[in-house]
């Protein structure tokens, strides 16, 4: 467990030393439950606002409120693991030569979808949701260890 809360602060090292230009920036000033209650909080609040933009598409509401509150869910689920290893820690990691093309990816995904759904283009934010929701599968395969070859050599054996 020890091992798995240095990973997620970044520090590999078994000293507690802090150093950087943001030493407080990080969530190491909370206690580790503290960090898990608000990362369990902020990752089912992000859920319900996605399910709040499900219910308002069955009831009718549209497909660009959808969209909003989609993507508002999956910023906010996002945003959650900053409480599991501090916001600068995430920022690094989200920078990563490893995933920086999926991040951007993710980023630009969001934004596209909240502009289509703010201009009530139901058709390309439909296609916006489908796609973000696709470049945040692959932004989040990026943390775990070789899902992403997993996944590519699945779709090239069923693809040839």
């Amino acid at each position: 467990m020890d091992k798995l809360r240095r990973y997620l602060n970044g520090d590999d090292r078994d000293d507690d030393s802090t150093t950087g230009i943001f030493p407080n920036m990080d969530a190491t000033t909370l206690s580790w439950e503290t960090r898990i209650k608000a990362f369990i909080l902020c990752f089912v609040l992000g859920i319900i606002i996605s399910i709040f933009g499900s219910l308002a598409l069955f009831l009718g509401k549209g497909l660009a409120l959808f969209a909003i509150f989609y993507t508002l869910g999956n910023i906010v689920s996002m945003i959650s693991t900053c409480f599991l290893m501090g916001p600068v820690n995430q920022i690094k990691k989200m920078f990563a030569s490893t995933r920086i093309v999926a991040t951007i990816l993710v980023l630009a995904m969001i934004v596209i979808t909240c502009i289509a759904a703010f201009h009530k283009n139901a058709p390309l934010s439909l296609l916006c949701m489908v796609l973000q929701w696709l470049a945040m599968t692959w932004y989040s395969l990026s943390y775990i260890p070789y899902a992403r070859d997993a996944v590519k050599k699945t779709f090239e054996t069923c693809i040839a």
